[in-house]
């Protein structure tokens, strides 16, 4: 059976693509398909966090034909209220845009936080951009539950960010300013920890991909 295996970051740079095409004998896990020779020179030395189609998973769980295997380098990082808005674009990204997501007639407070480029000429991003929306959408959630949110949203850039312009956008309104700086708080912290995001710095003809820590599992 054939398994599709998606790149990332450094991994991509090893191989010189985005994606690898395995065939694996029926019943082969995870674990299989890290053993193949061409899988385990690349990830060779990189803890890598493990999806199947946008989950993540075990090494002891079982693929079928078709299935896309992601490896996850360490990374840089019903009713009730609306469903919180979440997005990774390739444009700048539009403060009051994002801003107007989360304004509701019972908030008293909205804050923001903009992450921006600094000291260096540029950061590129690269993301796992179906798995990274999910795994926003799904930490928004969390905290709305948990500070009593009115609504949250956030977005990321991939690509090329310049010097100064921002990277990455979180919104959250409440009825008070302190479940408002809390949950804007607890959403970029776990953004930056759990979403297969990556960052690459540019300076001086110089590039670097920032070293991070395995994403956690939202």
């Amino acid at each position: 059976m054939t398994v599709r295996v998606r790149l990332f970051a450094v991994l991509r740079e090893r191989a010189g693509r985005d994606m690898l095409e395995l065939e694996l004998p029926e019943g082969a896990s995870v674990a299989d398909a890290l053993a193949a020779p061409q899988v385990a020179e690349l990830a060779g030395g990189l803890h890598c966090v493990l999806a199947v189609n946008r989950e993540y998973a075990e090494p002891g769980q079982l693929l079928a034909a078709g299935d896309e295997l992601a490896l996850i380098p360490p990374v840089s990082g019903g009713s009730g209220p609306p469903a919180p808005h979440a997005a990774v674009r390739a444009q700048s990204l539009d403060l009051a845009a994002l801003v107007a997501r989360v304004r509701d007639p019972r908030a008293g407070a909205v804050v923001v936080f903009e992450g921006v480029t600094r000291e260096v000429e540029r950061l590129e991003y690269e993301a796992y951009a179906e798995m990274a929306e999910e795994a926003m959408r799904a930490i928004a959630v969390r905290a709305i539950e948990r500070h009593g949110l009115c609504a949250a949203a956030a977005e990321h850039r991939v690509g090329v960010v310049p010097l100064s312009e921002p990277s990455v956008i979180v919104a959250a309104s409440a009825p008070h300013r302190g479940e408002a700086f809390a949950g804007a708080r607890e959403i970029i912290d776990a953004i930056k920890a759990s979403a297969p995001i990556w960052k690459l710095e540019v300076q001086g003809g110089e590039r670097r991909w920032v070293e991070g820590t395995p994403p956690g599992q939202p």
